[in-house]
């Protein structure tokens, strides 16, 4: 009998799985694919490392101006993905060792719910006080004729290939579409990006979206927004543009980036009276699901699909199920789009304040308070935007566009988090020279507005 069965070894599974092992329970953790799940092995990771690479390559073209000559240089895609390949090993291995260590038992099969205290692990029936659902989510199929032909990637299989192409054709315009149209334009590719929606990056304040939009598009990227892909045939993607013309762009390799879908079938979830949609499990702030002993956390609840979301979410759930008091505020994420600039956000934006009614006061300041962000970034652009209640001042949300605002939105988060005051949180020493000053001068702003 254990105490806990988790479903799934992604962030959220595997970092539950050792919490409750350290806590002294009894735990198994199924995984019928790969230990690390989507971020590690297809995701979060080999993106960064995609990019940081591409980054690399951008900047030994624009190394004169930091006075250092660059006379010859190329991009080895085949070398990135054996980087790519080496430090997702180093990562799960590491992911391994926790779980040793926490003493989490690990089967490799594929796990099915038996009514609420049971679980089918391959051939094997366990019983379980608790089950946590972890098995996140899969690269989404929309109803595209000729989505699923060979000659489409998916956010998955895009990290094996090899060759640069020349023309890359991207359908969606969310973090996914967005990070590889700046990874496959900054070596040299051409880049177009299909979003049926008026505006890049939906849920971002549009501030940024809209700036980001200016950028990329200097940088060489094309958008199609407003449209509505047809189909695609013979490696070239029909599609419908804001004015209703039909048009087709012919592209080497098209990705399809139109999101993710939580993996909810072939679970047993359905026999086990788990509520759930093609949406995710529903659950509470605790990760209960509506049959007691069933919890769900990650990107299988379909609500924010981040690594880092995941592994909270698990946490809490698996701390809530043993008697700990716990919960997740959702309004306090940290969320990071690794264009380049970067884009980083926590808390609410602009528009939900609006559309909840709620009197705020804001303050803009551009990245370039900071002397570290014109140290680091020649002719960079960004700024920080910082949203206040009117009354009391509280931080509600802070959107910033900027190379390094990556490393400094945890501070943010931190900050709604507390419900410090902007005027409270003004009496923070910041470091001295660092991009995170235009935090400060942005807090300090609305402080004084």
């Amino acid at each position: 009998m254990y105490d806990l069965i988790v479903i799934g070894a992604g962030p959220g599974g595997y970092e539950a799985a050792a919490h409750a092992g350290q806590m002294g329970k009894k735990v198994a953790l199924v995984e019928e694919g790969l230990v690390g799940g989507t971020c590690l092995n297809v995701g979060c990771i080999p993106a960064k490392v995609f990019l940081r690479s591409s980054r690399l390559y951008r900047e030994c073209g624009e190394a004169k101006a930091f006075g250092v000559e660059v006379d010859s240089f190329r991009f080895d895609l085949p070398a990135v993905v054996e980087r790519k390949t080496r430090i997702v090993g180093t990562l799960v291995r590491g992911v391994e060792g926790l779980l040793k260590r926490s003493g989490v038992e690990v089967f490799h099969a594929h796990a099915r719910l038996v009514g609420r205290n049971q679980v089918q692990v391959g051939a094997e029936l366990l019983s379980t006080a608790n089950v946590l659902v972890a098995t996140g989510s899969r690269p989404a199929m929309p109803p595209i004729p000729g989505i699923g032909s060979e000659r489409v990637l998916s956010s998955d299989s895009v990290f094996d290939v090899r060759e640069i192409p020349s023309r890359v054709a991207i359908i969606g315009g969310g973090y996914i579409g967005l990070e590889f149209a700046t990874f496959f334009s900054e070596i040299g590719a051409e880049v177009v990006v299909f979003e049926m929606l008026p505006q890049i990056a939906s849920g971002c304040d549009a501030d940024v979206s809209d700036r980001l939009l200016q950028v990329l598009k200097r940088t060489g990227v094309t958008f199609n927004l407003s449209c509505r892909v047809l189909g695609i045939e013979d490696g070239a993607v029909r599609y419908e543009d804001g004015s209703g013309e039909e048009k087709t762009y012919a592209a080497d390799r098209i990705l399809n980036a139109t999101g993710r879908a939580p993996v909810v079938q072939g679970l047993g979830l359905e026999e086990a009276g788990v509520d759930f949609s093609a949406k995710g499990v529903r659950v509470n702030d605790q990760g209960k699901t509506n049959v007691p002993g069933v919890w769900a956390c990650g990107d299988v609840t379909g609500q924010y699909m981040l690594a880092h979301v995941a592994t909270r979410e698990g946490i809490v759930a698996v701390n809530s199920m043993f008697g700990e008091p716990d919960r997740i505020r959702y309004d306090a994420i940290p969320a990071v789009i690794y264009t380049h600039p970067e884009v980083a956000t926590a808390g609410r934006t602009e528009e939900q304040l609006k559309a909840s009614g709620i009197a705020y006061k804001k303050a803009m300041v551009p990245m370039g308070v900071a002397g570290r962000f014109l140290i680091e970034n020649e002719k960079g652009t960004g700024f920080v935007k910082v949203l206040a209640g009117a009354k009391y001042g509280e931080i509600l949300g802070v959107h910033a566009i900027g190379d390094s605002s990556s490393e400094f939105i945890v501070t943010a988060a931190a900050l709604i988090q507390m419900e410090l005051s902007a005027s409270h949180a003004g009496e923070i020493v910041f470091p001295h020279p660092t991009v995170s000053e235009a935090l400060r001068e942005a807090v300090l702003q609305v402080s004084r507005s």
